[in-house]
């Protein structure tokens, strides 16, 4: 059983420590990293401490530990790749968005509801001129998180004003 323990100690210190410092081990072209071999470790010294306790063969204690750790060392690298391409890319731009004014709009403040579908906040806004709240904008610029807005007239607003955005 000691060697179980050993062996899933020294695999929680090395997760612990890619979790901590960030993969600094990378092998094989990321078949093998920190966090993958100590999660494997780890298991590989759980399993073997837990079939050992509980009286199991010698040989069935370590094929057990040894399929199991290795099935860890495999699965997690598989799964922060498949994590790291469901991220979301660069942000959408709301250029060209129209929107409502939702305060009064001036050369330094403002807030504005924009319509686009990846809008759900509001957004800090300004304008070369004064924009009335509750007046429709259009987007022209984008400075960091603030969007410069000017006012839209009747003929700028795609379909129906009152009409819920899709």
């Amino acid at each position: 059983m000691v060697p179980f323990v050993v062996v899933g100690t020294a695999g929680l210190v090395v997760l612990l420590a890619s979790l901590a410092l960030g993969d600094v081990l990378d092998l094989l072209d990321g078949a093998i990293t920190g966090a993958g071999l100590g999660a494997g470790m780890a298991m590989f010294g759980a399993v073997g401490t837990i079939v050992a306790v509980n009286d199991g063969p010698v040989v069935l204690t370590y094929a057990l530990s040894g399929g199991v750790g290795l099935a860890v060392l495999v699965a997690v690298p598989l799964a922060e790749r498949a994590l790291h391409r469901s991220e979301d890319g660069a942000p959408v731009s709301p250029l060209g968005l129209y929107g409502t004014a939702r305060s009064t709009i001036t050369a330094s403040s403002g807030e504005v509801s924009l319509d686009g579908p990846h809008e759900v906040e509001t957004r800090m806004a300004f304008a070369d001129y004064q924009i009335a709240s509750g007046s429709r904008v259009h987007v022209v610029d984008v400075q960091g998180t603030r969007v410069k807005v000017e006012q839209a007239g009747p003929a700028d607003v795609p379909g129906d004003p009152d009409e819920p955005p899709r």
